[in-house]
């Protein structure tokens, strides 16, 4: 289930960052950042009062005179959050009153028909502003919320709208043997030729049943008697000619899409390699448990000799080893090269991440590795591991029991992961360690 898109837009100056950076600046919840994944702070996800949601801040809106259309790079910039959001925040400054520019951004919003939240920043005096509030009714929004983003005063009044607005939660119906695959990267890799050429596999049949979810035209389709759904095709199809400098916004449609997935397909362009781009998506993904396999397209331009794909192999692994389990698959779209070889991989990761090992085995395993390598002891107190089971699929999530969770080291918690994997497979997927404090009996 994808979380909703709040976008805060305005023209330059009145203090959208600056509501952006107090919003995610401690009065929500954030979301932990994975080491050695960069991020933005373009977007963020957020929660308040138990609603998730993916904040977006945008560049100034401005117009060189009334009748002078958007630049082509704000424009753009606009549309595409607009686009994505659920609930658009128009920021406009309480001490410029309304200006031509903000005229004109307001009839650029109507026509999105998207709920639009018009906030007044830089209130100083809330109680004058219910006499100044009839100013803004001519923006044709209703009753401006007053804010100061700079002082963070009414911040959680406006957040409580936010909420309110937002869409309610909706239950996909698909049977949960369906298996929802995300085809996501960076514009112009090639995600849209690798779509067509999945569903033109002689092997595939695609059905002509709706999607099931807002915003989203999923593409259902059985290969080899199990039943698939390609997520939101309509978004990798929209906006193919996105200018370099709002490709961030490409980021939240991929996002959108990673978490209604059980298995993603992160195509990285085989000329350009990893870009820091493709780290915060391969990053999201990681962060939110999903199967993972990295499709490198576009190989038929690459000059090669016998060592080519060692080279690029080892390269990949350098960049995103915070990804190591995920399996690589290098094709062509053009040629469809490797194509073929997508979907089997798919079904393989998809059985990967829902593997369950019985409790028994598993402490008959973790027995032998605390034998092969003793846990860690701190200021002569040593870890004891008492026993450990598997709390849940999808990721596979594992609970060690433990005397003391302090004492466990990150070599140690990944020493366990390694052997996890060693010995039940897990191959293109996350998996969850969670160390429980118990006293021994």
């Amino acid at each position: 289930m994808s979380k909703p898109v709040v976008a805060i837009v305005g023209r330059p100056n009145v203090g959208k960052s600056t509501l952006f950076n107090r919003v995610v600046g401690g009065l929500v919840a954030i979301v932990e950042n994975t080491p050695g994944v960069t991020r933005d702070r373009l977007y963020f996800d957020a929660e308040w009062l138990g609603r998730k949601f993916t904040l977006i801040d945008t560049g100034g809106i401005e117009f060189k005179d009334e009748t002078t259309p958007l630049s082509t790079m704000m424009k753009q910039q606009a549309e595409i959050a607009v686009d994505e959001a659920d609930v658009v925040l128009f920021l406009v400054d309480a001490k410029a009153k309304v200006t031509p520019d903000d005229e004109q951004i307001a009839k650029y919003l109507r026509k999105s028909g998207k709920p639009i939240l018009l906030v007044a920043n830089k209130v100083e005096n809330f109680t004058n502003f219910e006499v100044e509030a009839h100013e803004y009714l001519t923006l044709g929004f209703g009753d401006a919320i007053p804010v100061s983003a700079v002082h963070g005063m009414n911040i959680g009044d406006m957040l409580d709208t936010v909420i309110s607005n937002l869409p309610e939660n909706e239950d996909e119906d698909y049977d949960p043997d369906v298996v929802k695959i995300a085809v996501i990267g960076r514009p112009n890799v090639g995600k849209s030729s690798i779509v067509n050429m999945l569903l033109g596999e002689e092997r595939v049949i695609v059905s002509d049943i709706p999607g099931t979810t807002r915003d989203a035209i999923d593409t259902p389709f059985t290969y080899e008697d199990r039943n698939y759904v390609l997520i939101d095709t309509a978004g990798i199809r929209r906006k193919k000619k996105i200018a370099e400098v709002t490709e961030n916004y490409s980021v939240i449609r991929s996002f959108r899409a990673v978490d209604r997935a059980d298995v993603v397909l992160m195509v990285i362009d085989a000329v350009e390699g990893v870009t820091d781009q493709d780290k915060r998506i391969v990053g999201y993904a990681h962060e939110q448990g999903k199967g993972l396999i990295l499709i490198i397209n576009k190989w038929d331009l690459i000059t090669k000799d016998d060592k080519t794909l060692n080279k690029y192999e080892k390269e990949i692994r350098e960049e995103l080893a915070f990804v190591g389990y995920a399996p690589t698959q290098f094709v062509s779209a053009k040629t469809g090269q490797r194509i073929n070889k997508i979907m089997d991989l798919v079904e393989f990761v998809a059985e990967q991440t829902s593997r369950r090992v019985l409790t028994s085995t598993l402490n008959s395993q973790l027995r032998e590795w605390v034998h092969l390598n003793p846990p860690p002891s701190d200021k002569g107190k040593r870890l004891k591991i008492l026993y450990a089971t598997q709390q849940g699929v999808q990721p596979p999530t594992f609970i060690f029991f433990v005397n003391d969770p302090e004492l466990v080291h990150f070599s140690y918690r990944r020493y366990l992961e390694n052997q996890l994997r060693k010995n039940f497979g897990f191959e293109g997927s996350p998996i969850h360690i969670i160390m429980r404090k118990r006293d021994e009996e």
